[in-house]
């Protein structure tokens, strides 16, 4: 059995007012990379809010969101299961099988179908929270179905802002577009609506056990933010030194490999700002010592396609991609009456790992026949240890951003990626190359077959959809569309960057109706 690291600053010490029924808050960014926080090694973001909780409590150096992309993720969140398991295994609203050739992307495969809601037989973590006493609020980006598959659907009383858009219709300021969410003030920070509303649940249930889910559309695309902040990062690129080049190609699609966009730091620090909200209402309620405070994100940066937004190095890749760019995430858990425990845990864990941890700390009996695929940690933070376990990701489909159909099994130290193009596989030890940079699959046979079975045999045993091959594909109509990423869109993309740092940038009139007048 691997043994991993557990970084302590002395031994645990328990506060004598441990709460029977804690609250929870849960605060979800959306394609947040690893390296998007100031805490995480970010030289240029800067997020001194969500700072506090990695300092104040745990933080997880190898937490995974079981996906690459955002619903199969947020789906593992709320069932406890791996992607294959819950059958969301795209974004909901994504082609699959013959309609994907309506993208005119003359790929090799079809990709594989998925269930476009969340299932109505899973008792999900916020039914199971609401069947135990708590008062249950969603805020934010839903994207699990659209109507009759909303957050109400799914045990969450109360609802501000969820449905089934997965990105800021209208934009971050107001007016938006959001039936669960009116507009109250025009200009107004959508970020910061979705944490005030959040706020003013908790101080209406500071009394009474609640589990509020806070789940932003930052940092998702279209990335907008003020002016202001357009300009303290801007001036902090100059001072840095702006690189010649940002991009390099990646295997399809370029991939941004500085962080130095100054919209998305400012969008970055207009999510930080809003945890910051939520963070001093807990204190000043005086809520803060008896409120489990967890904050991660559903997938990685986005560093190719979308809003090419940032970068993820050294990890490799990003949203959409196999590799630990894409899957790899923040992962912070703060027990507040845990004084002084475990700070650093590089024990691997995922998203669906949350859903019992939350009811082992509730002191709410488990439901294993739900979370299936998920494991309470509560032994991790009281100094224990945990059994290895096999990991697993099932993304057969293209992404938006560049990555390809795969499946991944990690086995200990031990990462597979499995490709439905062509049948190939990648294997990497993560303990000596974190970054993916030297495939072992050629001069390790057994070791590769080994995994290979292990991962098919798991898929097998959840009935996991899978891709076909196109009997259409082109070869010579993907040739040119590779040709046209590298010769065309990646040349515009160096020159929009440059542009974002001119000193007379201005995308509009009123910065994205940041500027316009408020009621």
């Amino acid at each position: 059995m691997v043994l991993f690291t557990l970084s302590y600053i002395k031994a645990q010490d328990k506060t004598d007012k441990i709460p029977k029924q804690p609250n929870v808050l849960f605060i979800l960014v959306d394609d947040l990379g690893m390296k998007d926080l100031s805490c995480t090694g970010s030289k240029y973001y800067e997020t001194p809010n969500v700072d506090r909780i990695a300092k104040e409590g745990t933080v997880f150096t190898q937490g995974y969101a079981c996906s690459a992309v955002c619903s199969p993720s947020r789906a593992s969140i709320m069932t406890g299961q791996f992607t294959a398991r819950h059958g969301i295994t795209d974004w909901i609203g994504a082609k699959s099988g013959e309609d994907w050739r309506t993208e005119k992307r003359s790929d090799k495969i079809l990709p594989a179908n998925y269930k476009h809601n969340l299932s109505k037989k899973d008792m999900v973590l916020p039914e199971v929270m609401k069947a135990n006493g708590y008062k249950t609020f969603f805020a934010g980006k839903w994207h699990l179905g659209d109507k009759g598959s909303y957050p109400e659907d799914h045990g969450f009383e109360i609802n501000k802002g969820g449905w089934e858009v997965g990105s800021p219709k209208g934009g971050y300021f107001s007016p938006w577009e959001n039936p669960s969410l009116p507009n109250l003030k025009k200009g107004e920070n959508l970020s910061m609506r979705l944490a005030k509303e959040t706020s003013a649940f908790m101080e209406q249930q500071k009394d009474m056990p609640f589990f509020a889910f806070l789940s932003f559309y930052a940092v998702h695309g279209p990335i907008q933010t003020s002016e202001e902040k357009w300009k303290k990062y801007r001036d902090k690129a100059e001072k840095n030194g702006i690189a010649n080049t940002g991009y390099s190609m990646e295997k399809d699609l370029p991939i941004r490999e500085v962080q130095d966009n100054p919209v998305y730091g400012g969008l970055v620090e207009d999510m930080d700002d809003a945890v910051g909200e939520v963070l001093n209402t807990l204190k000043r309620l005086n809520l803060d010592e008896n409120t489990i405070v967890i904050f991660t994100s559903d997938n990685g940066g986005v560093a190719s396609g979308d809003a090419f937004s940032t970068s993820n190095l050294p990890f490799r890749g990003g949203k959409g991609y196999q590799w630990e760019g894409g899957i790899r995430e923040p992962y912070f858990v703060k027990i507040p009456w845990l004084k002084n425990s475990v700070k650093n845990m590089d024990y691997p864990v995922t998203g669906a790992d949350f859903f019992p941890t939350l009811l082992d700390f509730a002191n709410i009996p488990l439901v294993p026949k739900q979370h299936q695929d998920g494991e309470s940690l509560k032994p991790l933070f009281e100094g224990n240890t945990l059994k290895d376990r096999a990991l697993y990701w099932h993304y057969p489909h293209y992404g938006n951003q560049g990555g390809q159909p795969n499946s991944i099994i990690r086995d200990k130290n031990m990462k597979l990626i499995h490709y439905w193009e062509d049948g190939h596989d990648e294997l990497y030890d993560l303990s000596k190359d974190p970054y993916e940079k030297n495939d072992l699959a050629s001069n390790n046979t057994k070791e590769s077959l080994i995994l290979n079975a292990k991962l098919m045999g798991w898929l097998e045993s959840v009935n996991a959809n899978l891709p076909v091959q196109d009997k259409e594909f082109n070869q010579e109509l993907a040739y040119k569309k590779h040709k046209n990423n590298e010769e065309v869109i990646m040349p515009k993309l160096e020159k929009e960057r440059l542009n974002f740092l001119k000193k007379d940038y201005k995308p509009n009139e009123d910065w994205w109706k940041s500027k316009i007048t408020k009621d």
